[in-house]
């Protein structure tokens, strides 16, 4: 099987070597952080079985957000977060992307154009909210989730709002919803759309001023797609934590890596269908690098009633609108313990000690039929 790694560690150095000092140092890192995860380089740990007593090594992991073996314990703590934050009201799924012709500009200003991007589509909702013909809210909350790829790993710049179906009125006190006319929808997205467009050429001309942005035919509709999520929140929850700590490509996706190029497999958006690809590893590395954020960059942020400004209003309306006691979902049963390599119990571990990546190989040396090593997250 070929994995991420793999592809990187074969030819991630003649990239760099290629292109230079035009790759970001957030690529540069990704690529070392995914080539070095979980081996001997990350250090490990030494732990005992408790059912055998035989000892093993737990390779560390690198823990960056683009790593597809990472993530999968902090998407779970995320989601648990979130669920505690949850409004006992109906919610939306509110979809903004943005037009073909910026996409270039924007990938080269990530920091500030993706930014501009995520508070656009939260002030166009909430500036439509706010008007007493459709909700009269004075206060919305929104969960903001940037998405950036294809499923072939093009460059699509978008961003997924989680709305709450109603808002705080002008009073501060009260809870208004939509009427029951317009249960399918919160606002309109014709005229969301057009709140959008404007709300992003304003705030990136604010931040580029010295940028020309490319022309949009004014008759072109900026793309907002909204529904109810009908399903529960819950449901939504779970498909944006899939985008929160992952990478545009995971292991299981990626087929071979030969003379033809690397070839991953996708599903297409048309038909649901699973297809093949196969690109050079030059292409192959620029379109999964190209999704890597800057450092210090959140693809993840609160707007309004859910931003932690606002944390004490959001319990309270959390207990204005469900007086009565809910039912507690049950909680999510733990991951289970990895099996021991020796002999296959799934008891658990002792920590022995830690051990550097010098001590690792010497541990290795030492033992040469030592068990497979067992990948573990950093404490």
């Amino acid at each position: 099987m070929v994995s991420l790694a793999d592809v990187l560690r074969r030819h991630g150095p003649d990239y760099l070597h290629r292109h230079g000092d035009a790759v970001l140092p957030s690529h540069v890192r990704a690529i070392r952080d995914i080539t070095q995860c979980r081996t001997p380089d990350l250090g490990g740990q030494l732990v005992r079985c408790i059912e055998c007593s035989a000892e093993h090594l737990a390779y560390h992991s690198c823990r960056n957000r683009a790593c597809p073996r990472c993530g999968h314990g902090a998407t779970e703590e995320w989601l648990a977060q979130q669920r505690q934050l949850l409004l006992p009201v109906r919610y939306f799924h509110v979809v903004f992307t943005l037009p073909d012709e910026l996409r270039r500009v924007v990938r080269s200003h990530q920091q500030a154009l993706l930014s501009a991007l995520m508070q656009a589509a939260f002030e166009s909702l909430a500036r439509l909210c706010k008007d007493p013909h459709y909700l009269g809210a004075a206060t919305i909350g929104a969960l903001a989730v940037l998405h950036t790829w294809t499923r072939t790993g093009e460059w699509h710049p978008h961003v997924h709002l989680l709305v709450p179906a109603g808002g705080l009125a002008p009073d501060g006190v009260s809870w208004v919803t939509p009427p029951k006319r317009r249960r399918k929808y919160l606002v309109p997205v014709k005229a969301l759309s057009v709140g959008f467009r404007g709300s992003f050429l304003r705030l990136a001309r604010a931040r580029l001023p010295e940028e020309t942005l490319p022309d949009v035919p004014d008759e072109k509709r900026w793309v907002v797609f909204a529904k109810p999520a009908v399903q529960g929140a819950d449901k939504v929850l779970d498909y944006l934590g899939r985008y929160v700590h992952r990478t545009a490509l995971s292991d299981k996706a990626i087929l071979a890596d030969d003379h033809h190029g690397v070839t991953f497999s996708y599903r297409r958006s048309q038909d649901g269908q699973r297809r093949t690809m196969t690109l050079p590893p030059d292409e192959f590395l620029r379109r999964f690098l190209q999704h890597v954020p800057p450092k210090g960059f959140h693809r993840v942020r609160t707007f309004g009633l859910l931003h932690p400004a606002h944390r004490e209003t959001l319990h309270r309306l959390q207990l204005l609108l469900a007086p009565a006691p809910a039912a507690e979902q049950p909680p999510r049963p733990p991951r289970p313990p990895r099996q021991c390599p020796k002999c296959g119990s799934s008891a658990g571990v002792h920590l022995v000690r830690r051990l550097s990546a010098l001590e690792c190989l010497e541990w290795l040396a030492k033992l040469a039929d030592a068990p497979t090593p067992v990948a573990r997250a950093p404490p």
